[in-house]
């Protein structure tokens, strides 16, 4: 039953990806207009000056950052204990592995 649905959501995403290039050709001008853009261009170095300006802003840029680091860290060290137990458990199938050949040999 999700065969039938897969393929009608696969031909419905080629259909409209079909009409889109349809009408970004025929017009151009009113794809233009439905683009999104940025409303005004902002300075590449404006954060930073507002975090070197404003000592609230810092205050909060620092917390937010620190969580950040925090967090990545935590999910490092998940994701070693996870390849850490993965390797205890390849380690005790091969273990066993030799004691089951050792048996039938």
């Amino acid at each position: 039953m999700s065969r039938p649905l897969a393929r009608l959501r696969v031909r419905l995403v080629l259909a409209l990806g079909a009409a889109e290039i349809r009408a970004r050709l025929r017009l151009p001008r009113l794809m233009w207009a439905l683009t999104r853009r940025p409303g005004c261009p902002t300075s590449p170095f404006a954060e930073l000056v507002r975090i070197e300006s404003d000592p609230a802003y810092r205050a909060l840029f620092c917390a937010e950052l620190d969580a950040a680091l925090e967090d990545r860290l935590a999910t490092r060290t998940a994701v070693v204990d996870e390849i850490e137990a993965a390797a205890e458990r390849l380690k005790a199938l091969i273990r066993h592995g030799e004691r089951d050949h050792g048996r039938a040999a």
